[in-house]
């Protein structure tokens, strides 16, 4: 007889707790980094702030935080044989993020410490694919456009190098801060899929590069990180802010589901969508298209009154970075140059106190079965 498991969950592990973390937390409808909540991070500090908050439990003193910003600076840079070959990778029909899969995992042929699992030099490699994750995002705009990418200017923030590499415009100081904080909203999550697959890597004792890819092939999902693309396609399929009521009154007859709506762990609403729902408005209004925040806004409304479901991350960051000027496609390879900070933190989280994952599945399946020769079955 097959052991049984008390407890054995099948509805994706809800409410099992995997692990003690000290990175994030989710209590109701707050986030918090290492103690710090979301609202007071996103109108004070600066993602490269966070990123040091996530990797070491603590601000960085002054003098700190200027060696860690010039260590950053100094790693933002695409080696120009990796360039070559990120050329040459097919990117007609194939998904940003399974190109940004292959990208990530590439660098790690040109880090002569990939398979060095010091402490010290875990800490060099995070430095380098945190400042290196968004220049492969604008890397791919540039060369499927058939344009060479701006070189970084070394005397800016990760936000302006990557919106100055995508658009070879110097973007405006509002969009910077606004595409900051967009960074740090995405930057961690508590014990969320794309980063309890790092984790399990991790835990094999697996190497940077290769946990970080499978946060990657995790955010891919459009049940993960693909949802804020599918809410832009969704605003521009629906076309007009007159047709929202009735397109979403349509779509839950019909049992669809609205994509960036609802969350697994947030029941009295997402802290970062409230954020985010501000600057979606002054930009697509500055951009000169209120409509898509003004149409948010109707299916907002209408999902609340018809199915009592709030707005996730996703639901306004996609008008947020369409009024940007970024392209649709990239929204999710956006979130990961943004989340790759948290998945370090985890990975290093990780490591301290390192026991492999290895659970254990509750047997559904038949029993006492006797193998029968081909010719009597």
């Amino acid at each position: 007889m097959a052991e049984v498991y008390e407890g054995a969950l099948d509805r994706g592990l809800e409410g099992v707790v995997a692990c003690t973390t000290g990175i994030s937390s989710i209590v109701d409808a707050t986030l918090c980094y290492r103690g710090y909540t979301i609202e007071d991070l996103a109108a004070n500090s600066t993602y490269e702030e966070v990123v040091f908050l996530l990797w070491n439990n603590r601000f960085p003193k002054k003098d700190e935080f200027t060696q860690f910003v010039k260590d950053l600076r100094q790693e933002c840079v695409l080696p120009a044989e990796f360039m070559s070959l990120l050329k040459s990778l097919p990117y007609q029909g194939v998904h940003p993020m399974t190109w940004m899969e292959t990208a990530t995992s590439l660098l790690s042929h040109f880090d002569k410490e990939s398979q060095d699992s010091s402490d010290e030099a875990n800490m060099r490699k995070a430095i380098r694919l945190t400042a290196k994750m968004p220049l492969l995002v604008s890397a791919l705009e540039c060369i499927r456009n058939g344009k060479d990418p701006k070189a970084v200017n070394p005397e800016k923030s990760i936000a302006w190098n990557f919106l100055y590499t995508l658009t070879g415009q110097e973007p405006d100081p509002e969009a910077v801060k606004v595409f900051d904080t967009c960074l740090i909203l995405h930057a961690d999550h508590e014990l969320n899929c794309s980063a309890f697959s790092a984790r399990v890597v991790a835990s094999s004792l697996s190497d940077v590069y290769s946990a970080v890819v499978s946060g990657i092939a995790a955010l891919k999902g459009p049940l993960h990180g693909g949802a804020n693309e599918q809410v832009m396609r969704m605003l521009t399929n629906i076309g007009t802010v007159e047709k929202a009521t009735e397109w979403v009154k349509e779509a839950l007859a019909n049992k669809e589901k609205i994509m960036g709506f609802g969350h697994r762990v947030y029941k009295n609403g997402d802290p970062r969508a409230k954020i985010l729902r501000s600057m979606s408005e002054s930009l697509t209004k500055k951009a000169g298209h209120p409509e898509w925040y003004d149409m948010s806004k109707v299916i907002d409304d209408t999902v609340q009154s018809e199915k009592g479901l709030l707005p996730n991350v996703d639901f306004y960051s996609a008008t947020t970075y369409y009024s940007l000027g970024i392209p649709i496609d990239l929204f999710t390879p956006i979130f990961a140059a943004a989340r790759v900070s948290g998945w370090l933190a985890h990975i290093l989280e990780q490591w301290q106190n390192n026991r492999i994952y290895r659970p254990r599945g509750k047997w559904n399946g038949n029993e006492g079965l006797k193998y029968s020769p081909i010719e009597s079955r």
